[in-house]
């Protein structure tokens, strides 16, 4: 009992610390907030993306939109390869030192340029040239997160039926919380509580009526291909919605779902108090993933640092901040939050499943077995088990099975949030770069139906597996390129660049690191993949050519272009 509370109140403890010191001097030394300047939300309110939202709405809207499910594949495969000590380290250095600084400053750099992209913005720091490597590339990131997400959220699904009805019936409750907060202006805590209860019983009703579809599927598509554009649709519709009707309220109530479920699998983990069953430390060297600096790095991205989360910054948060003061808890605050998540899905799996057999005997370890788990059903079942037998233990009452289904419920709550947050945000960079020349991608329908078409396209045809071996890495490298961005942005306010421009290097080091030892992999296996190999070297040359363009910028070679991010302000 005691090395686990020690454990998660060190972890916490460490978060408070970086929250109350760190944060605030990011606020004293490069910030500076001031609540008289109008934010993009109220001086280009539209009702639809530019809308102010209450505090915790939208905290609530950030963190499930950053959160998916992220912070739990990340640490389960990293602590497979390395161990589950190393794997914390990593989450609680580099959230309060790399992540929280990285989604904090490129959401007060986007506030403070009309609520522009992180690409945008590049435009005025490096040039249009930075800018339209980086749109392009950001562009085929999430089509690929998009296609690889709305697969994921399809097979949890099909896998478990009982999770059909509770992921789909929280998209009217939603509607409903918002209406009656932003409409019958309804006290936020008396509709959140009819809310969350609307929830729960939709998980009672999802349990006792499953949603099988037949192996035949429907309507000439497989029961995979059926879920996979059903979410695309919803995904579809949702990215157009003005934010306050489904996207605000539909986010700020899943994280009831996650917060629930993590509480619950804290407190299970103080009251039951298990042995961590699984290594701390593996060796530095994985047979499967290499050596553990680089990989240790892109195995582990949210949770530590994510570039995905300056699209969300720069996507849809900084069009909905009421005031500047907001910014550190939502976006700083919310970072830390998905640290937690990280911790707790370390805890978990290696308190509530096995590495090798007890000795004593009684343990199934096809069910219980750590690596039988992520063999048999990957990291969502081994996430399941873990807090299922966890949780199990504490509360008998609940059989395994129906604590197991609560775990993936929050999973696939927060793979939706994702998955629509990510259609909305590849529009607008789609809006913002192609829409200035091409006059029919101003339109936001046109630009939705070209990214939701285009990630069917990846996911339908399974495109997306030849790729995703070294998306950890392209998600990495979006970050170290956000943090060049924020930089040349802090130089050109006359505003100390070390905070961002520090984990920037270190974050473009470690990219080209790990894309070098996979193009390595690639190249020379028994079997040659030639494509991901010669994808990754592009992507050396990509994380170059920003590291490039940042540095000259920093160094003055382009004032003008400095000038130009200050009259932005």
């Amino acid at each position: 009992m005691l090395a686990i509370f020690i454990l998660i109140s060190s972890c916490l403890f460490f978060y408070f610390v970086g929250y109350r010191y760190y944060a605030e001097r990011l606020d004293r030394e490069v910030i500076q907030p001031d609540d008289k300047l109008i934010t993009p939300a109220v001086g280009q309110s539209d009702g639809v993306d530019f809308v102010s939202s209450k505090p915790l709405v939208l905290f609530g809207h950030n963190f499930a939109s950053i959160a998916g499910a992220g912070p739990v594949i990340g640490p389960i495969v990293a602590m497979h390869h390395f161990g589950w000590g190393v794997t914390l380290v990593w989450i609680l250095i580099g959230n309060v030192f790399i992540g929280a600084v990285h989604d904090y400053l490129t959401l007060m750099a986007s506030v403070r340029n009309r609520g522009s992209s992180i690409a945008d913005i590049a435009e005025n720091t490096m040039g249009i040239r930075a800018k339209s490597v980086f749109a392009i590339f950001l562009v085929l990131a999430m089509l690929l997160v998009i296609a690889v997400f709305g697969v994921v959220a399809a097979k949890t699904l099909i896998a478990q039926p009982q999770m059909v009805f509770p992921t789909f019936a929280i998209i009217p409750i939603s509607m409903a919380l918002g209406w009656f907060i932003y409409s019958r202006g309804t006290s936020l805590v008396m509709s959140s509580i009819v809310a969350v209860v609307g929830v729960l019983l939709g998980i009672y009703i999802g349990f006792q009526f499953p949603v099988v579809i037949p192996e035949s599927g429907l309507l000439g598509l497989s029961p995979l291909m059926f879920w996979f554009v059903i979410l695309l649709i919803y995904a579809a519709v949702a990215s157009v919605l003005p934010v306050n009707i489904l996207l605000q309220p539909r986010d700020y109530l899943s994280t009831y779902i996650l917060f629930g479920s993590m509480a619950l699998a804290m407190i299970a983990l103080i009251w039951v108090h298990p042995d961590l069953h699984t290594p701390a430390f593996r060796g530095g060297f994985s047979p499967e993933q290499g050596p553990m600096w680089p990989m240790l790095f892109v195995l582990v991205a949210c949770g530590a640092v994510s570039g995905f989360h300056s699209l969300v910054a720069g996507g849809t948060t900084s069009k909905q901040l009421a005031v500047e003061s907001q910014g550190r808890p939502i976006s700083y605050g919310g970072m830390l939050t998905e640290g937690v998540v990280a911790v707790v899905t370390v805890l978990l799996v290696s308190g509530g499943l096995y590495w090798v057999a007890p000795a004593g005997g009684g343990v199934d370890m096809d069910t219980l077995g750590f690596r039988e788990s992520l063999k048999s059903g990957g990291w969502i079942l081994a996430y399941g088990r873990g807090f299922g037998n966890v949780v199990h233990q504490m509360l008998p009452f609940l059989s395994f099975t129906f604590a197991s289904m609560i775990a993936v419920l929050a999973l696939n709550t927060f793979v939706l949030t994702t998955l629509d947050s990510a259609v909305r945000i590849t529009r607008f960079i789609v809006q913002e770069s192609a829409g200035r020349k091409i006059e029919l991608f101003q339109n936001k329908y046109v630009c939705t139906i070209t990214v939701v078409f285009l990630s069917y396209l990846i996911g339908a045809t399974d495109g997306w597996q030849k790729i995703w071996p070294i998306f950890g890495a392209t998600n990495q490298l979006i970050a170290a390129m956000a943090l060049f961005v924020v930089a040349t942005w802090l130089m050109a306010m006359d505003k100390p660049t070390k905070f961002a421009l520090y984990p920037a290097i270190f974050m473009v080091v470690t990219t080209i690191g790990a894309l070098a030892w996979q193009s390595y992999k690639f190249y020379t296996q028994p079997e040659p993949n030639l494509f991901l190999g010669t994808a990754a070297v592009f992507l050396i040359f990509l994380a170059l050519f920003v590291g490039y363009e940042g540095v000259m910028t920093l160094k003055g070679r382009n004032p003008e272009l400095a000038s130009a991010a200050g009259r932005a302000v």
